[in-house]
């Protein structure tokens, strides 16, 4: 089955090796994904705007993939802050309320820098 990497740019990709989304076949596998904080739109301290940012731009790498929200099987999400739990539900029922993804919701103690309060993969599966 032929793969395809979705590359964003991010220094990080050739740093770790990485790339933002796989494809082989049907199955995409999405990284785990934090907001990119401004300090002005997505803050530090507002895990709902870090949600939305996370979401907006993985909408636009599925669709890069020809694929779409509604393929979403799976999300995964990790947050610093367990009690962010109504501001990040309510954020990622924006894009998944009638789509309903198997979900899960995690404390971590620390995510990759202290501005992030969310990280979030995605598993799809497309319509063959």
């Amino acid at each position: 089955m032929k793969r395809e990497n979705i590359l964003t740019g991010s220094p990080w990709e050739d740093k770790m090796g990485y790339c933002r989304a796989v494809r082989i076949g049907n199955i995409i596998e999405v990284s785990g994904t934090v907001a990119i904080v401004d300090g002005e739109k997505v803050k530090a301290d507002d895990a709902h705007a870090q949600t939305l940012n996370i979401l907006e731009r993985i909408e636009k790498v599925l669709e890069d993939l020809n694929v779409g929200m509604k393929d979403v099987i799976r999300t995964r999400i990790f947050t610093t802050e367990i009690t962010s739990f109504e501001d990040v539900a309510r954020a990622h029922a924006t894009f998944f309320k009638d789509i309903k993804p198997a979900t899960g919701f995690y404390e971590v103690s620390k995510l990759v820098a202290p501005e992030y309060l969310v990280e979030i993969e995605f598993t799809a599966i497309a319509a063959e």
